[in-house]
């Protein structure tokens, strides 16, 4: 039984998407801001408190409205996955592998700003995450249809 109140994100969801942005940026690569990232499905990295938010490092910046964005966890764990990161008077993880587009509506206050030298270790994991092999599955496919009956 999922127990998310997907109903109170959808509230959340439509205040924060009639925010107005200024027209200059106000965010750069390498900052950690709080971030309204959603309640999301799955193994998806998702936020927490009233506004669904957690840490979020800017990874790339393409214009006044869209980043991407890695989150960043309080698990550590030793994987090639997540980057261990010291933020916030403690240790975290950048979670690699949940790299994605996000509007600059969700971001709510920058909170610290990561070293050049560790922006370029997680630029190497990534590339090197997409240059790896795919691991094949077994299994059954599953059709939306399906999946809604």
């Amino acid at each position: 039984m999922d127990d998310k109140n997907y109903d109170k994100w959808n509230q959340i969801k439509k205040k924060i998407s009639k925010v107005s942005l200024p027209n200059e940026f106000f965010f750069k690569e390498r900052e950690i801001w709080w971030c309204s990232i959603g309640l999301n499905i799955g193994v998806e990295a998702y936020g927490k408190n009233d506004y669904f938010e957690r840490p979020l490092l800017i990874f790339k910046v393409f214009n006044k409205d869209m980043i991407w964005g890695l989150p960043i966890t309080s698990t550590i764990k030793k994987s090639t996955f997540y980057y261990p990161l010291k933020f916030n008077d403690g240790l975290r993880s950048v979670v690699i592998t949940q790299i994605r587009t996000i509007s600059s509506k969700r971001l709510f206050r920058k909170v610290d700003v990561i070293s050049d030298s560790d922006f370029n270790k997680i630029t190497d994991r990534i590339i090197g995450i997409i240059k790896s092999e795919t691991p094949t599955f077994v299994g059954e496919s599953r059709s939306p249809k399906a999946i809604m009956r």
